[in-house]
């Protein structure tokens, strides 16, 4: 069977730095996975090309039961096609509430004049007020955004990228700046999503990936170093060389 993410023998340089070096990685759907590596070990890279964001000089990177190429999609069709990417820092609309900005994230025809017509059913109401309570803010649908905390913020950003269903959830360092309530409603909404979609969490927090008990993959110089369990690879000793500077 295939994978649902195969990337294989990929690299990219900017200015002569190799960023990704010759990395393969796969993932499988509905599968929980830590991407994790010291500053400077390709995570961010990675992401980017999986998204469109950054061609690699050479590999592949293929998608879904066909194996289409992702390589040869813009970003747009990448989202489209199932990949769906949550930033470190949140990107909602502040001025908007959280039903309204769930509405807004709705997949839907997104032509301008499908926008400018849009008027939600009730179907779509049902679907904010489900979203909303799959991600912890039923109690603030109308609410600001602006004014939720930041922990609330990321949740409902990752609430408007499961209204768009993707295969695929990229997200980068959840836990950050959270409190240990917020990072364990975090850790139990990942895994919640990762039932029903593949999920990869890029993070560097050792704690927050041992709590989301999956498997890891570690990156160092663009290439994976380890992967494995997080007890499997905290004990590999080139792991602990470059991770813990040991």
């Amino acid at each position: 069977m295939r994978s649902l993410l195969e990337v294989s023998g990929v690299s990219v340089s900017f200015d002569g730095f190799k960023a990704i070096n010759n990395l393969s990685f796969q993932i499988n759907d509905r599968e929980l996975r830590a991407v994790i590596g010291p500053n400077g070990a390709g995570k961010t890279t990675f992401m980017d090309i999986v998204t469109g964001k950054t061609r690699p000089d050479t590999g592949r990177v293929l998608w879904g039961e066909k194996g289409i190429s992702l390589l040869s999609m813009s970003e747009s069709s990448i989202a489209q096609a199932g990949v769906g990417r949550k930033f470190q820092r949140p990107t909602v609309f502040e001025d908007q509430t959280v039903a309204e900005n769930l509405l807004m994230a709705l997949k839907k025809d997104r032509g301008p004049f499908a926008v400018l017509a849009f008027r939600p059913s009730k179907a779509d109401h049902k679907r904010v007020a489900e979203l909303a309570g799959e991600v912890g803010l039923a109690a603030a649908l109308n609410r600001k955004a602006g004014v939720l905390s930041h922990g609330q913020k990321q949740w409902l950003e990752i609430g408007m990228l499961l209204a768009q269903e993707p295969r695929l959830l990229l997200v980068d360092e959840p836990a950050a700046g959270m409190t240990p309530a917020e990072r364990e409603h975090t850790t139990d909404l990942l895994t919640e999503a990762a039932r029903t979609r593949a999920v990869i969490v890029v993070e560097h927090d050792m704690e927050f990936v041992r709590r989301l008990d999956c498997k890891v993959t570690v990156l160092h110089e663009g290439s994976v170093l380890a992967e494995g369990s997080i007890d499997h690879v905290t004990r590999d000793d080139k792991v602990i060389e470059v991770y813990l500077g040991r």
